[in-house]
């Protein structure tokens, strides 16, 4: 199994999971969150109250699949959350060893 988590515009969250639901990927999860890195809009991005030091506004979405439907997640992701723009985000993916349903 992998794990494959994209940091993304939180403006393209929308277009991002409505095409992966298309796609049969019904399940993930969301994290709104705040980043630090080279990039920082100054036209929209501005320090938050809960964290002034930071700019970057990013969404942050998990999914955990097998490994044959990787590069179609990764597809879909990339052509949604892109507008061919510096900061458009980043997609990592990773081993997952086991899961472990907790009602079990």
């Amino acid at each position: 199994m992998k794990e494959i988590k994209a940091f993304i515009r939180p403006e393209k969250l929308i277009d991002v999971a409505k095409n992966l639901k298309r796609e049969q990927f019904c399940c993930f999860t969301v994290f709104e969150g705040e980043g630090v890195g080279d990039f920082t809009d100054p036209d929209t991005e501005f320090p938050s109250l809960k964290f002034p030091f930071l700019h970057s506004k990013v969404v942050k979405i998990e999914i955990v699949c097998d490994k044959k439907y990787v590069e179609k997640i990764i597809e879909v992701i990339k052509t949604n959350a892109q507008t061919r723009n510096k900061g458009d985000g980043l997609i990592y993916v990773s081993n997952v060893e086991n899961r472990i349903r907790i009602r079990e």
